[in-house]
């Protein structure tokens, strides 16, 4: 027998950081919303938040994702306020370690100018000469490089406790959880009607929020909705120096390398955007010797005698039209139907106030702490990219 049909008000296909930070928003503005959030594997087996390198940083270009750091941050210092539950308070563990962006002397007018729009938009980032790098980080090699940016007040969490936090707090506020994958949507001429499941069960709802992200170009397809956002594997390690050398912040450059200090080593990668997009999660053991090891070597010469100890691999979900997320509801199709995706490695660090977003969409109809329009599903129909210009 068919199972029967479940209805809700709002229904939200993915369970992970931002599908339960959207959860946790609408219940907070709408009490009496009933809301589903329908997650295929609730141990988050391969979701990306678990895999996730923690980083929270402002250093961005665009000012929309420079407001969702800026208030994310405070929302994820706060966090343990926020996600309370009668006595229990979640700890993220979250280090001010700062984050900092070095670039070759051709870049320096390029991070100079980024500085300066992010101070002027009430952050704190300080552009430092090669001398002044070198006096601050004794083990780095300045030798090829312009400035850097150092912003002291970003820093790192654990995304596993961000992520339980939040889907622990919506499961007490009423939310229900659903264990099944979508393999199947219902619409008609003017909206989503419901989603089918793997179980053979069917969720009816007035609003569907698409926050699958990896996955989400492919529930948008069964909408007939075009989202260009695909699986991109990168890897994540921890290694340790030779001999002790001093901790270190986020450190970025134009390469994609970004690494940081994690207890007695550090923790990071180097991306290529160029991988073969896919949802693979085989680990290339060589990929550290052969591609990270020489540029943590180079920018940090201790580090020459790095050893790896774990190597991950995880998803971004990579928004092939201009690595910026897509938020906001398809106003030119099924008008019942919100994406909140595409965040491009920037999905943990934005979900707290990306979440906060798209719940006031929903319940309001308008944004109304941040205006992220320019984010808008409109820029892809347009085919108008709006890119980062800054290191991503």
């Amino acid at each position: 027998m068919q199972s029967p049909t479940k209805r809700f008000d709002i229904a939200i296909i993915g369970g992970g950081l931002m599908g339960c930070s959207a959860a946790h928003f609408i219940r907070n503005l709408a009490p009496d919303a009933s809301v589903a959030v329908i997650e295929p594997d609730p141990t988050y087996e391969f979701a990306s938040t678990p895999r996730a390198s923690g980083g929270c940083r402002v250093q961005f270009t665009c000012p929309e994702n420079i407001e969702l750091s800026k208030a994310s941050i405070e929302f994820i210092k706060t966090f343990a306020q926020h996600m309370a539950i009668a006595d229990a308070q979640p700890d993220v563990g979250w280090i001010e370690g700062g984050y900092l962006f070095v670039v070759p002397p051709e870049h320096v007018e390029a991070l100079a100018g980024n500085v300066k729009l992010q101070n002027a938009l009430g952050c704190e980032v300080n552009l430092l000469t090669p001398q002044e790098l070198k006096a601050k980080f004794p083990s780095m090699n300045v030798q090829d490089l312009g400035a850097g940016a150092h912003s002291p007040r970003d820093g790192w969490c654990d995304p596993h406790s961000l992520l339980w936090g939040f889907r622990r707090k919506a499961a007490s506020q009423g939310v229900d959880f659903v264990k099944g994958r979508v393999v199947a949507i219902d619409v008609d001429a003017a909206k989503v009607r419901a989603l089918r499941l793997d179980d053979g069960s069917t969720i009816a709802a007035d609003t569907f929020i698409n926050a699958a992200g990896a996955w989400s170009g492919q529930v948008a397809a069964m909408a007939g909705m075009n989202l260009p956002i695909a699986p991109m594997k990168r890897y994540e390690h921890y290694f340790t120096p030779a001999s002790p050398m001093e901790r270190l912040p986020y450190v970025k450059d134009i390469a994609r390398l970004a690494f940081r200090s994690e207890g007695n080593g550090f923790s990071g990668g180097l991306v290529d955007g160029s991988t073969e997009r896919g949802f693979d999660f085989e680990v290339d053991h060589d990929y550290f010797e052969r591609v990270v090891w020489p540029a943590v070597a180079h920018r940090f010469p201790p580090l020459e005698a790095a050893k790896c100890h774990r190597t991950w691999a995880g998803l971004y979900e990579e928004c092939e039209l201009d690595g910026n997320a897509v938020i906001g509801r398809w106003n030119n199709g099924l008008a019942n139907l919100l994406v909140v995706a595409g965040f491009s490695g920037h999905g943990m660090m934005h979900a707290p106030a990306a979440g906060r977003a798209i719940a006031e969409l929903v319940v309001h109809g308008s944004y109304q702490t941040l205006d992220l329009t320019r984010l808008g599903y409109e820029r892809v129909e347009q085919n108008q990219p709006y890119r980062e210009t800054g290191i991503i």
